[in-house]
């Protein structure tokens, strides 16, 4: 058996679609449930309130997540379907045009003139909208949008992540309640962080630090507004 054959790579950017959309929806499931339950202890509200609206939080935040990854995602595939459906009346329209506009690409990536006519002859006898999807308009199977993945991911994500600092809510005595709803939050940041670069073959430390940074700064902002509100009231 030849090296080729034994030689086996996985690629984690299959993973891209779903791994963006998880990460995104669990990340705000923390960050924002976390800062608002912070934000209202901080205003003095008793724990009934708090989880009250840690639990609206919960879930107009996941319906807010699919909504938008839904509307925004199906945008993406309505313009890859347009795309698509022009690039499909090009090639019955204009195949010697599209077969030299194959070419220069292959000529831009490093193929000799000759070479590159062949490739994209029998690419475009193959598959002839499949090779110019990937090679003209960056459309591939793995990058293909996904509205109900996407969606589905980041609604049950974002719950999730709010579930965490509503769990806190629900078992810690009303005196520390704060520091207990930021320290567990930014675990679960850290968590979050270096799962996600795990997933995706990336450095952790740098995803560690930048999503408990950016969680640290978000509850300290609300619990100060937060602070504020409630002395003036």
């Amino acid at each position: 058996m030849s090296r080729l054959h034994l030689h086996v790579e996985r690629h984690t950017v299959e993973r891209i679609g779903w791994l963006r959309a998880a990460v995104l929806g669990a990340n705000d499931g923390i960050v924002s449930t976390g800062s608002l339950i912070v934000g209202i202890a901080a205003s003095s509200a008793d724990k009934a309130e708090i989880l009250l609206a840690g639990i609206a939080a919960l879930v107009a935040g996941a319906m807010s997540m699919a909504a938008g990854e839904y509307v925004s995602v199906s945008s993406q595939a309505d313009s890859e379907r347009a795309n698509l459906a022009k690039e499909s009346g090009e090639l019955r329209d204009q195949p010697e045009f599209e077969r030299e506009e194959l070419a220069g690409i292959y000529v831009a990536r490093g193929l000799t003139p000759e070479l590159a006519h062949q490739v994209a002859d029998q690419l475009m006898a193959k598959d002839a909208l499949g090779a110019h999807a990937r090679d003209e308009l960056g459309i591939s199977e793995l990058s293909t949008a996904r509205p109900l993945q996407a969606a589905f991911t980041s609604a049950a994500t974002f719950s999730v992540g709010a579930a965490a600092p509503l769990m806190v809510v629900a078992l810690a005595p009303a005196d520390s309640l704060i520091p207990l709803v930021i320290s567990v939050s930014l675990l679960c940041l850290a968590l979050l962080g270096a799962l996600g670069a795990k997933a995706g073959d990336a450095a952790p430390f740098r995803s560690v630090m930048r999503v408990t940074f950016w969680g640290a700064l978000a509850m300290a902002l609300t619990a100060g507004i937060g602070k504020l509100v409630g002395t003036a009231v």
